[in-house]
């Protein structure tokens, strides 16, 4: 069984910094893709990162965060974690991980809130 836990969340002023980890469990880690979604109050979920399997290395950001947010992983921890920098208020939304075994993303964490005040 599958399971992904979210931690890091906060309260954070604009500027600031926070990072979010994703611990694994259930199956083999370090095979899967990887990536973390967030969603805002009345908003649809949106994709933010996501890095590859394999320890290949490659990511992809969404364009809003660009520059400001870092997609890792440690497989020996089987964790992922997202470096969120020059947080912005418009970055105040429930983060997700969730893993990609090959077919789209089937398995999803339970979310951890950020809030950015102004």
């Amino acid at each position: 069984q599958v399971q992904l836990v979210e931690s890091g969340g906060g309260l954070v002023q604009a500027g600031g910094s926070l990072r979010l980890s994703c611990a694994f469990s259930g199956r083999t880690f370090n095979r899967y893709a990887m990536a973390w979604f967030r969603q805002a109050p009345g908003k649809e979920r949106e994709f933010v990162a996501r890095v590859d399997g394999w320890s290949g290395g490659n990511t992809a950001y969404a364009d809003s965060v660009k520059g400001r947010f870092t997609i890792s992983r440690a497989d020996a921890r089987n964790t992922v974690y997202l470096q969120m920098n020059e947080l912005k208020p418009e970055d105040t939304a429930v983060y997700y991980c969730a893993v990609d075994p090959g077919a789209g993303y089937a398995y999803w964490g339970q979310g951890t809130q950020v809030t950015v005040s102004s």
